[in-house]
């Protein structure tokens, strides 16, 4: 089978489906604008395409985030010509749509299945507009219109899905009921041989330290440090965390730039607005204890889960990080928000503690308990590692679903172009 991958970020959600197709035997092809030559990556063929043109000066504002997806939809489009213009027919395309490029793939190849990965689908009812009252909105009725504005992406890319695949069910069902029908759930997958318990695992902080497990270790990782992810809401808790536990080091990973929602104020970053609102209520001796390591090596993100004493993890209602499950595969004891996302992945007093995504006070109290009850840690760890195994192990469970779904895929009808 003849199978073309579309990802802006190659290889991205395909990092492990794309050699186990190569090892099934099957011709695969990456089309990316990640890379400037052809190359071969682990049996895949990956041809580049170069984004064409530029977004409008003073363009709608609704209308820019389309415009950019519409550049790089028109941009994959001519380099998928030229891959057909070369004999590459393919049976199967497998797509992240998110960024546009896929738009207009069947243009070139209408006999070719068309497979989505489905991340988010934007909503406006609450919780999803407004969750956090923080950041109101200015405009609440033309946010609805601005938001339905942010779905032509989605809409258009409909039309065209012979099927869907979504990494979890809550993502899943912020789709459309007509979409959803065609939406598989299965998630990337954890490889818990890699991300496992390690009593001999050591973090260096810096020259001087270096942290263990002998160590009491708070940790808390976001892509980027900002609000969807509650770093405000772990800041803010940060002084009282640090003033209850006079022999804990903080780890914090992340960016400083923006992934998700509004940015900052122009020229700042959410870290510095953060670290500027609670640093005068936390004495020096107290921040030495305070480590930012930015963003670091998957070794070096590994060997923080395996010293954490406990992990905090936050989010809105939105797409699952990776972070948590990973996390969960590590065998740390974790207190969470009590977010949807989380709550289909964890237990409450079984695979972890939950607190309300805002209650400042709750997760300083919950977090404390954890700190002060070895047993219980280990409890929720185990128990939290053997569900990701059970449930998200990448060899086992996920590569398998995914594998199944591309032959699937392969067996419908394709469905047509619509004027």
């Amino acid at each position: 089978m003849r199978i073309l991958l579309i990802h802006q970020n190659f290889p991205g959600q395909y990092k492990h489906l794309a050699p186990a197709l190569v090892r099934q035997g099957h011709q695969v092809v990456a089309l990316t604008c990640k890379v400037k030559e052809p190359q071969t990556w682990q049996g895949v063929r990956i041809i580049p395409y170069t984004i064409q043109g530029r977004s409008t000066p003073d363009v709608h504002p609704w209308l820019s985030d389309f415009e950019t997806k519409l550049l790089r939809a028109t941009s994959c489009y001519r380099g998928a010509k030229g891959l057909k213009q070369q004999g590459f027919e393919p049976d199967v395309i497998c797509a992240h749509h998110g960024w546009g490029e896929s738009m207009f793939l069947k243009d070139v190849w209408p006999d070719a299945r068309l497979g989505l990965y489905c991340e988010l689908y934007h909503l406006t009812e609450p919780p999803f507009l407004n969750f956090d009252p923080e950041f109101p909105s200015q405009s609440p009725e033309a946010d609805i219109l601005r938001i339905r504005m942010k779905n032509l992406n989605n809409r258009l890319h409909e039309e065209i899905m012979d099927a869907g695949l979504s990494p979890t069910s809550f993502q899943a069902s912020t789709f459309p009921e007509h979409w959803q029908e065609r939406i598989t759930v299965a998630h990337d997958g954890i490889d818990t041989e890699t991300v496992r318990p390690n009593p001999g695992a050591a973090l260096a902080i810096d020259d001087a330290r270096t942290l263990t497990r002998d160590d009491e270790v708070i940790t808390f990782i976001n892509r980027n440090l900002e609000p969807y992810r509650g770093y405000h809401i772990f800041m803010r808790a940060l002084p009282d965390i640090l003033k209850a536990r006079q022999n804990a080091h903080v780890v914090i990973l992340g960016g400083d730039e923006t992934s998700y929602g509004a940015k900052p104020p122009k020229g700042q970053t959410w870290k510095q607005i953060y670290i500027d609102e609670v640093r005068d209520r936390i004495p020096s001796p107290d921040w030495n204890r305070v480590h930012f390591l930015g963003r670091v090596s998957y070794d070096r993100f590994l060997a923080m889960m395996q010293v954490s004493t406990v992990h905090v993890y936050l989010t809105y209602p939105f797409v699952l990080s990776w972070s948590l499950l990973e996390a969960m595969s590590a065998g740390c004891a974790i207190v969470a928000s009590g977010t949807e996302p989380v709550r289909e992945v964890m237990t409450e007093g079984e695979t972890g503690l939950m607190v309300d995504f805002f209650d400042g006070e709750a997760l300083v109290e919950r977090l404390c308990a954890l700190l002060d009850d070895a047993p219980l840690r280990e409890r929720l760890g185990a128990r939290a590692r053997a569900f990701v195994r059970e449930h998200y192990d990448l060899a086992g469970v996920c590569l398998p679903q995914h594998l199944e779904w591309v032959g699937q895929l392969a067996e419908l009808e394709p469905r047509p172009v619509r004027d």
